[in-house]
């Protein structure tokens, strides 16, 4: 796969339906969303192939088969993959190997129940995550806790339904964002993906 001027390989699941789990769904109507190689994962991996990274700490939630993650690796950054399942993280560190790029730390991260989670990061990522009102109320939660001062969020889009609630809820919490847009071509149609720049004003 083509990233600005370089060439990634990612490797993801054939069939996600497959990977359906009845008990998982049946606790929390958890599906294998993971599994897709996402049009906003495409985005932000794009975006983040612009920015030198070196040296920052960073954190992406949600991780997938981690394209983001591996390419955040390659601009020099420190980063986190997180995600609800365990799979995803094999994917991710499998993904980062064979790019040649040194594995990411991985831990598996509920955004509902986050209380392990008390590091800081100077970049939070996240690529479709807003396909359920509860995933935008945590994250609007959870991502302030997550920037250290001078931190900032990268949050990609491809317009679900939850995404204008998400705006809402991060503006109360006191994060300004600034946002623009561009074309992911994905299977012969175009997606159009929202990025979300948010940051902590300095008192």
């Amino acid at each position: 796969m083509r990233i600005g001027d370089g060439t990634y390989r990612v490797v993801y699941p054939a069939a996600a339906d497959a990977l359906i789990d009845e008990e998982d769904f049946d606790r929390d109507e958890r599906l294998p969303y993971w599994a897709e190689l996402w049009p906003s994962a495409v985005a932000l991996a794009r975006r983040l192939h612009e920015e030198d990274l070196t040296g920052k700490k960073t954190i992406e939630l949600g991780c997938g088969v981690g394209l983001p993650s591996v390419v955040a690796l390659e601009r020099g950054a420190e980063v986190l993959a997180t995600d609800h399942y365990e799979a995803a993280l094999d994917f991710v560190r499998h993904n980062a190997r064979i790019n040649g790029s040194r594995e990411p730390r991985t831990a598996l991260l509920d955004w509902h129940a986050p209380e392990d989670m008390i590091e800081t990061f100077d970049l939070v990522l996240a690529a479709d995550v807003l396909y359920e009102q509860r995933n935008a109320e945590a994250l609007s939660k959870l991502i302030p806790r997550l920037l250290s001062p001078g931190g900032e969020a990268l949050i990609a889009d491809p317009g679900r339904r939850w995404e204008p609630l998400f705006r809402e809820l991060i503006h109360e919490a006191g994060l300004t964002f600034s946002t623009d847009s561009v074309i992911v071509e994905q299977e012969n149609r175009d997606v159009t993906v929202v990025l979300h720049r948010l940051w902590r004003d300095d008192p």
